[in-house]
């Protein structure tokens, strides 16, 4: 195939010149990057356009990038004020009943401890005897201390407390969620300020 459209023309300054946007060099400058001018120059620091020339320019700007260690500042805690404004009845319910739980194993446990204590130390023997020596008669010995106080019963009556003390700390904390709930509705609940550990 021939090329019938003949000679085109050659755009000498696009192929030569700068690019749009750029600055032609003056005469007798060298060409490099282009850097604009400080708005707002600082003689006193040795600086001009922005750039520190000299020894004197660079001793200024480690000087003024040299922290102040005499500067001692106090630190300041932070503290925020909340408001708690309103108990989630289901929340409370569950935690209240998990806490109860607790409560009465302790319970338990505690009234097995102090039982086997009072027995080792020989309580219910000497208050036993001195019981059936007072309530005794000629036709009866009276009334029985150790067998009325007995380990199983007194684990059986401390576990009957325990549940009881479930049942009703459960009910009581989730009945005092919805009383909060209603109070907070007029006087806006309890104010709480929490402050950051130095």
């Amino acid at each position: 195939m021939t090329d019938t459209r003949g000679p085109q023309p050659q755009y000498e300054g696009y192929a030569t010149g700068p690019l749009p946007g750029e600055r032609e060099p003056a005469p007798g400058q060298a060409s490099g990057p282009y850097h604009p001018p400080q708005a707002y120059p600082s003689p006193a620091d040795g600086t001009q356009g922005g750039r520190p020339h000299g020894t004197q320019g660079a001793a200024a700007a480690q000087a003024a990038r040299r922290p102040r260690t005499g500067a001692q500042t106090t630190p300041r805690t932070r503290k925020a004020r909340l408001r708690v404004a309103k108990a989630d009845p289901w929340s409370v319910m569950k935690v209240s009943f998990l806490l109860s739980i607790a409560l009465g194993i302790c319970t338990v446990v505690a009234a097995a401890v102090l039982w086997m204590v009072m027995d080792a130390m020989g309580v219910f023997s000497t208050v036993g005897g001195t019981i059936s020596e007072a309530t005794g008669s000629n036709e009866g010995n009276g009334f029985d201390l150790q067998s009325f106080l007995s380990l199983p019963r007194v684990l059986i009556f401390t576990s009957v407390i325990a549940v009881i003390d479930v049942v009703l700390a459960t009910a009581l904390a989730t009945l005092g969620s919805f009383i909060y709930n209603l109070s907070a509705g007029f006087v806006g609940g309890v104010e709480l300020t929490l402050a950051e550990d130095e």
